[in-house]
């Protein structure tokens, strides 16, 4: 899988950006070893809005409110199951928030 490291102005704070091949419906996702991946196939027009909403995230994870691996989303102490949660859902906790500041 190829990678594409994306300069500023989209990394406000030196979180690497990547363009990768995704899953039909994904637009980004935050990682928890710091850095963004963005559909390579998002508009360009539509780039920067993925790369805020993710960027909160980002910060969720700092913060230590968000964490995540195969099986569960770790929100503010809370364990949800990845296997029944519809995954960037609005009404998800950190999506709420996410949602609301980008």
């Amino acid at each position: 899988m190829a990678f594409k490291l994306t300069n500023p102005p989209y990394n406000m704070d030196s979180t690497p950006v990547y363009h990768v091949d995704m899953e039909d419906g994904v637009m980004g996702k935050a990682n928890n070893n710091g850095t963004i991946i963005i559909n390579k196939n998002v508009k360009p027009e539509d780039e920067q809005d993925v790369v805020n909403h993710e960027m909160v995230h980002i910060d969720q994870m700092r913060r230590g409110d968000l964490d995540y691996d195969d099986n569960y989303v770790y929100w503010k102490g809370k364990k949800y199951s990845r296997a029944t949660m519809k995954e960037g859902a609005k009404n998800l906790p950190w999506e709420t928030e996410a949602y609301r500041k980008s």
